[in-house]
């Protein structure tokens, strides 16, 4: 499982080095990632297996949710680390998602979100903002 959130920095080339306990995770989980967009702005990395049943299930929505499943399919890449544990993010990818050089890796549970370190914080706070109810929430 993924948790736990990890500042990394991509290269000039877009190649992301995945921390060693994501490597991990991800090895032992078949080696292959998917990448693609999410609607808050950030990409997703999946494990093979934990994408393939969200793909089955983006492709049994309705007609009327084509514009999502445009955005998320549309943008879905299969990546394998190299020998140094980094994976391509590409260009187009991290324009979309306004990626710069730093960023912040941040996993939840079946996946990881990778993020441009300003906007997690923007979205952090904007999240903070709407505030929670810890009656809701136990540690």
């Amino acid at each position: 499982m993924f948790q736990g959130t990890s500042l990394v920095t991509l290269d000039a080339k877009g190649r992301l080095a995945l921390p060693v306990r994501a490597r991990a995770e991800v090895a032992e989980r078949g080696g292959t990632v998917v990448v693609t967009r999410h609607p808050d702005g950030c990409l997703v990395l999946y494990p093979l297996e934990a994408w393939a049943p969200r793909r089955e299930k983006l492709l049994a929505l309705p007609w009327s949710a084509r514009g999502f499943v445009r955005f998320v399919l549309g943008s879905a890449l299969e990546v394998t680390p190299d020998a140094a544990g980094r994976i391509l993010i590409p260009a187009d990818l991290r324009g979309l998602a306004g990626l710069g050089r730093e960023c912040a890796l941040v996993g939840l549970g079946e996946h990881l979100e990778l993020w441009d370190r300003a906007r997690l914080r923007a979205a952090e706070e904007a999240a903070l903002a709407q505030g929670v109810d810890a009656a809701d929430f136990t540690f």
